[in-house]
């Protein structure tokens, strides 16, 4: 609690500086808190400040592109008459159904302006909107019948978020940590700051606490990095509902190495096709053709971000086992970004296409699926979502269904997601048509190799009518047409003239 009064009046002095702060303004800061604590703690405090203050600034940045993508799409349907329908050719979109529906646009759109005037003036001053503890839990404090919570418990729970207990590590120093140290049999001890210097009961200003860590998560990687005095940074947090306190170590690895693509699936690939309720997976061999049977790793996106966040860690762990067993080193995914597409304007009424797209974190799935592959030197190949469901259902849903397995078309989508990913066309080549049905039967699809550039369009149509057949009067020899007629009349409607009878039958007339 003494660290994070020190804290807030670190951050309150940072956002009173704005955009015109320096190198030697941090120094001065740094220097002012360590009077009353010390160098290092100093250090993590102006560090922790510094890093929230730009985390909203760059909130500020993201919100002001947000509000103005939403102004451009709100203001194009009240400007269209009532009634008018959409034309995808002139890019036009379709007007406001009734009334009611236009002044609700109007009203939203006059919104949506107001709040860019107010954040474009915040950004021009440098001011940024911050609460050390959280928002969600400041407003809690007015509704607390609500929550079911005393004001004790909200006061005790405040009070802890407003803690301050962080150290960064620090190369060469005893356990890679200086300020907060756990050695290798799990003892914890903190170099006290200088004002609560009097409480040390070991050595030196430290204070040792009576419990032991125990890191079960990498704990072997700990371990090493430890033992080696490599740097480690800590964060020590209370839980107030469970009463417990708890100790994260964070260290920074290696940038893990760029591996060629060509490289990366040279044994195949194990496909995944993101859902809201599962991921669909099956592995491909270099030929792009499925192995095995499809999985599916389930997971619940209900409940809060720490629930959804959890349960797509376990599916992504489920996946990476997978992968491992099946002996292949990369998984291929779709390129999907719902960031900018779950308003009303885009998707219409459709409320709940847009709840789903909304609480899809398409960005963390693949986010947490690189920072977890390259733990397990795993590759990840992002690719074009385009078609891959329509034309999985439409070409390997049914080739691939047996009487003892049922394909779905998310299993389908994952194996056109593994195809492009390798590099191979995704439709299959139909067959010919039998000789009795060649009449009846539809054109064989025509299979472009990888080096083809627009392979997976759909085929351009060509000009002419649909039965291929050329009208009287034009094609190639348009203007020979009696060279085409075996009895050498000309094959389009003439002028016809009988002509005069002959002598031998004139004397019979």
């Amino acid at each position: 609690m003494f660290l994070g009064s020190l804290a807030s009046r670190d951050l309150e002095t940072r956002s009173r500086q704005g955009p015109g702060h320096d190198a030697a303004s941090w120094a001065l800061r740094k220097r002012e808190l360590t009077e009353s604590s010390s160098a290092r703690w100093a250090g993590s405090i102006t560090k922790a400040t510094h890093d929230q203050w730009a985390l909203a600034r760059r909130g500020q940045a993201a919100e002001m592109a947000w509000l103005r993508g939403e102004i451009t799409r709100t203001e194009a349907r009240p400007a269209r008459p009532l009634g008018a329908k959409a034309d995808k050719r002139a890019g036009t979109t379709r007007g406001c159904v009734t009334r009611s529906e236009w002044h609700a646009k109007s009203r939203r759109l006059r919104v949506l302006q107001d709040r860019l005037t107010a954040l474009r003036a915040d950004w021009a001053a440098g001011r940024v909107h911050v609460v050390r503890g959280g928002k969600r839990l400041a407003r809690l404090r007015h509704h607390l019948d609500e929550a079911g919570l005393s004001r004790h418990a909200w006061q005790e729970r405040w009070r802890t978020a407003r803690m301050f207990l962080a150290a960064d590590g620090e190369s060469g120093k005893r356990c890679g940590n200086e300020t907060i140290r756990v050695t290798g049999s799990g003892e914890l001890s903190i170099r006290l700051p200088a004002g609560l210097a009097h409480l040390a009961n070991s050595p030196h200003g430290r204070y040792v606490l009576d419990a032991t860590v125990a890191f079960t998560h990498r704990a072997g990687e700990w371990r090493d990095r430890i033992v080696a005095d490599r740097a480690v940074a800590y964060r020590i947090h209370h839980d107030v509902l469970r009463g417990r306190w708890y100790v994260t170590a964070s260290w920074q690895r290696a940038v893990a190495p760029a591996v060629p693509l060509r490289a990366a699936l040279a044994r195949g690939v194990v496909a995944v096709d993101m859902n809201d309720d599962h991921l669909a997976a099956w592995r491909l061999d270099v030929h792009g053709n499925p192995v095995g049977a499809p999985r599916r790793f389930f997971y619940d996106l209900s409940g809060s971000a720490q629930h959804r966040d959890a349960q797509i860690r376990h599916a992504l762990t489920r996946l990476l086992h997978h992968t491992r067993h099946t002996g292949v080193s990369s998984i291929a995914i779709e390129d999907l970004d719902f960031t900018d597409g779950s308003t009303r304007e885009r998707h219409g009424r459709n409320k709940s296409f847009r709840r789903l797209i909304s609480r899809f974190p398409t960005a963390k799935l693949k986010a947490r699926l690189v920072l977890m592959a390259a733990e397990w030197n795993v590759g990840v190949v992002a690719v074009d979502p385009a078609y891959t469901s329509r034309w999985g259902a439409q070409h390997w849903r049914r080739p691939l269904t047996t009487a003892t397995r049922e394909v779905t078309r998310h299993d389908a989508a994952a194996v056109a997601i593994g195809r492009r990913a390798l590099g191979h066309p995704i439709r299959r080549r139909t067959a010919p048509p039998p000789h009795d049905r060649r009449d009846r039967a539809g054109h064989r699809t025509v299979q472009a190799g990888p080096e083809t550039r627009g392979r997976e369009e759909t085929r351009p149509r060509l000009p002419g009518p649909r039965t291929r057949s050329v009208p009287p009067g034009r094609g190639a020899k348009a203007g020979d047409q009696r060279a085409q007629h075996r009895s050498g009349h000309a094959a389009g409607p003439t002028s016809w003239r009988q002509d005069v009878l002959p002598p031998s039958l004139q004397e019979y007339g």
